[in-house]
């Protein structure tokens, strides 16, 4: 019995490894952006969310909402200002522009914050869900039904908007969106804000489950980038799928081997997936 608790927690990890990982698979797809950013835009979300909570009083869930606006509107700046002027440039040109000011931002949130973990403590959490043996902390599941509406949330906009259409245009075909009248480099700077506000709504989700620090950002690239090889680049179900799969294999590695092996066993699902398929479950069988 005790496998389905193990089930239960890898399936809370899966959702929010992939609301994490969602806004680094568009970037990277739509732009061709390795964007190193992420995982402290994932920490500063939770910041965010922390904050206003421990100043104001405001629910983390009702904090995705400032921390996603706020991500947004840093990650629309920095696109348009800094990394538009190099998109049309090779990889390792933007990899180090992201870099750079991933350096820069992590630093000033050492400076801010320290490097000492925080967490939301909620004064009135949710009540628990019992279902036989499997105990289920409520804060923990309405969180994870929040990344996976969020992810969901997405995926429907790409599919169903104006602004979402022209997204998927400009990754099919980005010299021929432009000459059906797509304004491309708008397009570039909306596709990294939501990369943006998808990391700091994700970031406001986990400030209830995991401490946070600076120095865990790192940490959450890493995972983005295992989802995105895993469920397939730039594929918004791709993610979903990633992101479960991560986090069950996680929870299951971390049962068996101890929680000290996580990492290790995520990157070993990564090097798996990329002998067996490299480009993702969803995606195609190699890329061109």
């Amino acid at each position: 019995m005790i496998y389905f608790q193990v089930l239960a927690n890898g399936l809370i990890l899966g959702g929010l490894y992939a609301c994490i990982a969602v806004g680094f698979s568009l970037v990277w797809g739509v732009l061709n952006v390795i964007n190193i950013l992420h995982g402290t835009f994932v920490v500063l979300g939770a910041y965010v969310a922390w904050f206003a909570y421990a100043y104001f009083g405001i629910h983390p869930f009702v904090s995705v909402v400032i921390a996603g606006a706020i991500l947004y509107v840093i990650g629309h700046a920095i696109q348009a200002g800094l990394i538009n002027r190099v998109i049309a440039a090779p990889v390792l040109i933007t990899l180090t522009l992201t870099f750079g000011l991933d350096l820069m931002l992590n630093n000033a949130m050492l400076v801010a914050f320290t490097a000492d973990y925080r967490q939301v403590n909620l004064a009135n959490p949710l009540p628990a869900i019992i279902i036989g043996p499997v105990f289920l902390p409520g804060d923990r599941v309405a969180a994870m039904v929040l990344a996976f509406l969020l992810t969901g949330l997405l995926w429907r906009t790409l599919r169903d908007s104006k602004i979402g259409r022209a997204i998927v245009a400009v990754r099919m075909d980005r010299e021929a969106a432009a000459l059906m009248g797509v304004p491309v480099a708008r397009i570039n700077a909306i596709t990294f804000g939501i990369g943006a506000l998808m990391a700091g709504a994700a970031g406001a989700l986990l400030s209830i489950v995991y401490p946070i620090s600076p120095i865990n950002a790192p940490i959450f690239l890493g995972k983005a980038f295992i989802v995105c090889v895993i469920g397939g680049l730039g594929s918004v179900p791709g993610a979903m799928v990633g992101g479960i799969a991560l986090g069950v294999v996680e929870a299951f590695g971390a049962f068996w081997f101890g929680p000290e092996h996580a990492l290790t066993i995520s990157f070993g699902l990564l090097l798996l997936l990329l002998f067996v398929r490299p480009g993702g479950i969803l995606g195609k069988k190699g890329y061109e």
